[in-house]
């Protein structure tokens, strides 16, 4: 029996009649409510009560609800689901303890409602829970980076909602189709052989952060604070990974999709200047990998995607923390700001590095025994050519994360900054997520069996061993040939969110201008024309106009007679 079975019978007595997700946004609705202590106890006990109660469903129960002409099943466990929901509620106690003294507490609140709602889109069994679980998300996700309070942070709030927006349209367009066409509002494996599926699916990638819409990450989550923005790395973009893998497995545009987000990640994380910034891309840069292994379909894809999930929600987060520590003991978040900060921050730089090898999937970390089952699947189907992009890739990996931000942040010059290391809470939420990263590693089929389909596959082989290796020794030669070449200068990276934050406000203010000019035309002309329609009825009809004259009642009679007689005669004619 697997460790998933195990733990799923012990819990087995218990069977919750609701979706877990829901304790995580009740206790962030109600932490205003609590004070001091009381508030701390609720932010370290929901997500725990919340992990036993994902693990109560299991992958096995379900709740039904009648709603109008249809069945609602806004719990319905599943493989997939049971992963994604573990790592949410982990993620949500640990962001919680990393933010709790730092966060203001409309962010912490507005973090436990997202992560919440996360949870409750792992659950969804239909299109209409998952949409409003999925609407939720932006809300609270929205919240969060508001929160941080600055004029920047308000803005880019702005932007991200009106995108988020957009998706919701998009995709309760696409639930509204598909459910005209079927009949049925059940969320399973589809294909985007129809407007409503395609409509459904662009929903769902514009969460992933797929072209053309990519760049709202690095838009919105670096305007967060220090810890909105651990929230921010680990729901939206993995719930459409979730959302990806139930409902499009095995469609080959995701292999493309997937391959061109990688590639698009890599080179803009190696142009950016901004450490969190830097991050941000990355994101894009690992869904990318995700989103290719879905596309893939296999079996070993799939278990690839859900786990490369798992441990990328652990190793971007430790990344994050130690970059939102060096921004609140520093204040600065540039690369050409900072340097050498080892000196006084060494618990955040070696935290920083474990999240720095972890990504660049390092022997005896969680990345290499996630990542690779991605790239065995490319091999396996017999993609050479994604397998080859897939391992360039991962070589582009170490150098903007594994090696940039460590190497510029904590190394390199002296900038002769010395902040004291980050609060005690930081630095436990830091420990935590490290040890993981080294776990998973270090045992891996222990945590293959955590998965829908646990894989028959040994990381540990000396092929394996031996070509990532050669692959990180390479990429490393190579960033240090190129340091010249590597160091930022204070310069601005262009990308598509120019087009909706300045090129639409230049052509809406144009258009604004244009006509408004019209308008004022239009209107003088038809004030000009009223005023001349009123002068002409007044000549007629006023007071010295031709119908106000009075006329001899003589002259009258005389017109009456004339009038009748014309009458009279032309009835006798005719």
């Amino acid at each position: 029996m697997t460790e998933t079975g195990m733990i799923s019978q012990l819990l087995s007595g218990w069977s919750p009649g609701f979706p877990p997700g829901l304790i995580l946004m009740v206790a962030g609705l109600l932490m205003p409510v609590f004070p001091g202590l009381s508030r701390k106890i609720v932010v370290f006990a929901a997500p725990v009560l919340t992990l036993l109660t994902v693990w109560a469903v299991g992958t096995d129960n379900n709740v039904a609800l009648a709603f109008l002409d249809y069945t609602l099943n806004p719990v319905s466990g599943n493989g997939y689901g049971l992963v994604f929901a573990t790592i949410f509620s982990i993620m949500a106690f640990v962001g919680g303890l990393y933010a709790i003294n730092q966060a203001r507490l409309i962010e912490l609140s507005a973090g436990y409602v997202y992560a919440g709602a996360a949870i409750g889109v792992t659950f969804s069994g239909d299109l209409l829970s998952l949409f409003v679980f999925w609407e939720i998300m932006a809300l609270g996700s929205t919240l969060v980076i508001w929160s941080a309070g600055t004029e920047k942070a308000w803005a880019a709030s702005f932007r991200y909602l009106l995108i988020h927006l957009l998706g919701g349209v998009v995709l309760m367009s696409g639930i509204t189709l598909r459910v005209l066409e079927t009949g049925s509002i059940a969320f399973s494996a589809m294909q985007p052989d129809s407007l409503a599926s395609v409509l459904i699916l662009i929903g769902f990638l514009l969460n992933a952060g797929a072209p053309p819409l990519s760049a709202w990450i690095a838009d919105a989550y670096p305007e967060a604070s220090p810890s909105g923005m651990v929230f921010l790395s680990a729901f939206t973009t993995k719930t459409a990974v979730f959302t990806l893998l139930i409902g499009f497995p095995g469609t080959e545009i995701l292999i493309y999709i997937g391959l061109y987000m990688v590639f698009y990640g890599i080179i803009y994380a190696l142009l950016e200047n901004d450490m969190r910034r830097i991050l941000a891309y990355s994101i894009v840069n690992q869904v990318g990998f995700m989103v290719c292994a879905i596309g893939i379909g296999t079996e070993l894809a799939l278990a690839g995607a859900t786990a490369h999930a798992f441990a990328h929600i652990i190793y971007k987060a430790l990344l994050i923390m130690s970059a939102g520590s060096v921004l609140l003991m520093t204040g600065k978040r540039k690369c050409t700001d900072v340097g050498g900060l080892i000196q006084t921050m060494p618990y955040t730089a070696f935290n920083g590095i474990i999240g720095a090898l972890a990504i660049s999937a390092f022997p005896f970390t969680s990345g290499f025994v996630t990542k690779s089952l991605e790239t065995a699947a490319a091999a396996d189907q017999g993609l050479m050519l994604v397998w080859f992009c897939l391992m360039a890739a991962s070589a582009g990996v170490f150098l903007h994360a594994g090696i940039k931000f460590p190497w510029f942040v904590f190394f390199q010059k002296d900038s002769g900054l010395r902040p004291p290391e980050s609060p005690w809470n930081m630095q436990a939420a830091m420990w935590i997520f490290s040890f993981l990263c080294i776990a998973i590693g270090l045992f891996p089929n222990w945590f293959y069996q955590i998965l829908p389909f646990p894989p028959d596959y040994h990381a540990y082989t000396a092929s394996h061993l031996v070509t990532q290796f050669q692959l990180l020794l390479f990429a490393g030669l190579a960033f240090f040939v190129l340091l010249p070449m590597m160091k930022r200068t204070l310069t601005i990276s262009l990308d598509f969110d120019w087009f909706y934050r300045k090129f639409l406000h230049i052509v809406a203010n144009e258009f604004t201008l244009k006509t408004g000019a019209a308008g004022s035309l239009f209107e003088k002309q038809l004030r000009n024309k009223a005023e001349a329609l009123i002068k002409r009825l007044y000549k007629v009809h006023g007071p010295y106009g031709i119908l106000a004259r009075t006329w001899p009642s003589g002259g009258m009679v005389l017109w009456v007679s004339v009038m009748l007689a014309g009458i009279i005669i032309f009835s006798a004619i005719f």
